[in-house]
């Protein structure tokens, strides 16, 4: 009798962990573009369309309005040109209250304490408060009683590493190190995550050899073998080069969030409807699942599509303006289950 209690403890043990694992995707809410719609009418469609993480790019205070009491988990960017006065720990309490205390019924999940931050480009000048703010943010958190709750990061990307194959040569770039180790070191220390920004579609553009397949998840099987773990997703293999270039400074532990991912429908090469509707679907059903990565394997991987809708006004190459999985009138560009 006390075996089979133990049995059924077991399986049913195992199967609320198998339903935790499984979380759904979140979707980032970007605003650069004319017609949108609402922010309550965009909460709306999150909801609607049961969404149940979105991350925003700044503390607008017109979306934590409408999010208040929905149950959304939310990560809430620190802007870049914000970093520099959080380097005062009085600012950083202030920014934790107006922003953060204020909306006891958001479901705050992490902060995004500047967002691509890079040595090598015009984002160099924000370097030297990345972690200062961060630590201060943190600390404010602390104070109030909520960093067990909401957890403080940086959004990185795939630009900050020198190397990305095979996966497990990943490394961070010379003139990045400096910059990024010690926040990897605070994020190890405080058992809090990396954010990354990880864009398959960039990586497929760079790729010589132009395998599309490898890209979008359609693959017929493995693609890359590297010393026996076996890629048959570029998504993956990006994902691992990250792991693996903060492992050799420290982070095997720190485990990485997805803060971004998509493939544009227009404006580019290989950027179609069909190959958005292609990535968008295999990624969800890869990150919700439980098959991980070669690297990680076991586990769902938390993740955030960009973007909600396509963005007209967002300066740069054309693509960046055709992200959207909803356009601006709120009809879905693909069918998709999140």
């Amino acid at each position: 009798m006390a075996t089979k209690v133990l049995l059924v403890t077991l399986l049913i043990t195992s199967s609320i962990l198998a339903i935790t694992d499984a979380q759904s995707v979140g979707v980032c809410y970007g605003k650069v573009g004319s017609g949108l719609p609402s922010d309550r009418d965009v909460v709306t469609l999150y909801r609607n369309n049961g969404i149940t993480k979105m991350r925003i790019y700044g503390p607008d205070q017109g979306v934590l309005q409408a999010l208040k009491g929905t149950n959304i988990e939310l990560i809430l960017d620190v802007p870049n040109d914000n970093l520099q006065s959080l380097n005062d720990q009085g600012r950083a309490n202030t920014w934790v209250r107006d922003n953060i205390q204020r909306y006891p019924d958001v479901k705050f999940k992490y902060i995004a304490v500047g967002n691509e931050v890079n040595p090598n480009n015009d984002n160099r000048r924000f370097v030297n408060f990345v972690l200062p703010a961060m630590r201060n943010i943190h600390t404010a958190l602390r104070a109030a009683g909520l960093n067990n709750k909401i957890k403080v990061s940086t959004a990185t990307y795939t630009g900050l590493l020198s190397k990305t194959f095979p996966p497990n040569d990943g490394a961070f770039d010379n003139n990045v190190r400096g910059f990024i180790e010690p926040i990897i070191r605070f994020l190890a220390q405080n058992n809090l995550p990396m954010l990354a920004n990880i864009y398959p579609y960039f990586g497929y553009l760079n790729d010589p050899n132009s395998n599309l397949p490898y890209a979008l998840f359609t693959a017929p099987g493995t693609v890359v073998n590297d010393n026996g773990r076996q890629y048959s997703n570029l998504f993956s293999a990006m994902l691992d080069a990250h792991y693996a270039a903060q492992a050799r400074l420290g982070g095997e532990n720190v485990e990485i969030v997805v803060s971004e991912s998509g493939w544009p429908s227009a404006g580019g090469r290989a950027a179609t409807i069909g190959n958005a509707g292609t990535y968008y679907r295999n990624l969800i059903a890869h990150v919700k699942g439980t098959k991980g990565t070669p690297r990680k394997p076991g586990r769902s991987i938390e993740t955030y599509l960009f973007a909600m809708f396509d963005e007209n006004n967002k300066p740069g190459a054309e693509t960046e303006k055709h992200f959207g999985l909803f356009s601006p009138n709120k009809q879905p560009k693909y069918q998709l289950k999140f």
